[in-house]
């Protein structure tokens, strides 16, 4: 199908792009790597009467070490968190991820923010900034504001971003080797039936679970946490607690899978990815 008409406008600094934002209101829409926006323009799902380009602002891609954390550019690709050298070394679960999103076209010009602002229930992303208790960074006319991981994503499609505002990073953590993404896939989209993100902290024998794909927004499977909270990461340990996976979940039920399998799936990628996990800590 053919979008809707709209005004297209290119902004070339991350300040200009806030101001047009602030102009045309709810009205506009931001673009950056496109692969939600443009089909949902096609299919007259979106019908914004202005695009607002993001993607050629510069300095919204890039990778680096600050203050003991990592900070990622929202208009950073799928292909860039991939192939960085500084991310496997200092938080390997975010080029793991990375791999697993759709198609090499669709990491080489999809971006990471991109996908986190669009929330869809069965993106890849969410998971693992949940379970890397990830800091997302907006900037509004009001100026820069810092949103926790855990309260970033509000529903289906929805997220703590306001209408003015434009995400601009994401902050997570330096962590060890011993994590791991587990994914069934719906092999037509790529997109997650159910996934698993997992981050073991041996030190202080702690893990985080982030749960995609089975309910409305991902979540942290707390349940599962609290489980294993002081407790060695044995085969049984970790089947006890991976079975709480869907505990006080509403999962969704589509031509896909039934509620019943994707709750399924999630205690089973969990434990799966809780013993890869385990075996690199």
């Amino acid at each position: 199908m053919i979008p809707a008409a709209f005004d297209y406008l290119r902004p070339q600094t991350l300040e200009e792009a806030v101001n047009l934002l602030v102009q045309h209101g709810e009205t506009a829409k931001l673009l950056a790597g496109g692969h939600s926006l443009i089909p949902a323009l096609k299919l007259r799902l979106a019908q914004p009467k202005t695009v607002i380009d993001i993607g050629r602002i510069a300095d919204l891609s890039y990778i680096r070490e600050e203050d003991g954390r990592i900070a990622v550019g929202a208009m950073t690709t799928h292909r860039a968190i991939e192939a960085s050298a500084l991310l496997e070394e200092k938080c390997p679960l975010l080029p793991e991820v990375a791999r697993h999103v759709g198609d090499v076209q669709v990491r080489n010009r999809g971006t990471l923010g991109g996908s986190l602002v669009h929330a869809d229930p069965a993106a890849d992303w969410p998971a693992a900034i949940l379970a890397l208790n990830a800091e997302v960074v907006t900037v509004g006319p009001k100026g820069p504001r810092v949103i926790a991981a855990k309260i970033f994503f509000i529903d289906l499609f929805q997220t703590a971003l306001r209408p003015d505002e434009i995400l601009r990073e994401i902050r997570v953590p330096v962590t060890a080797k011993s994590v791991a993404y587990v994914k069934t896939v719906q092999r037509a989209s790529g997109f997650a039936i159910a996934g698993v993100a997992v981050v073991v902290k041996a030190a202080a024998k702690t893990v985080s679970v982030g749960i995609t794909g089975v309910a409305a927004k991902a979540y942290r499977a707390t349940a599962v946490e609290t489980k294993l909270a002081g407790q060695p990461l044995s085969a049984e340990n970790i089947a006890a607690a991976a079975a709480r996976a869907a505990n006080r979940i509403e999962p969704l039920g589509d031509i896909h899978a039934s509620a019943e399998y994707r709750a399924h799936l999630a205690r089973l990628n969990t434990r799966r990815a809780l013993g890869v996990a385990a075996s690199r800590a």
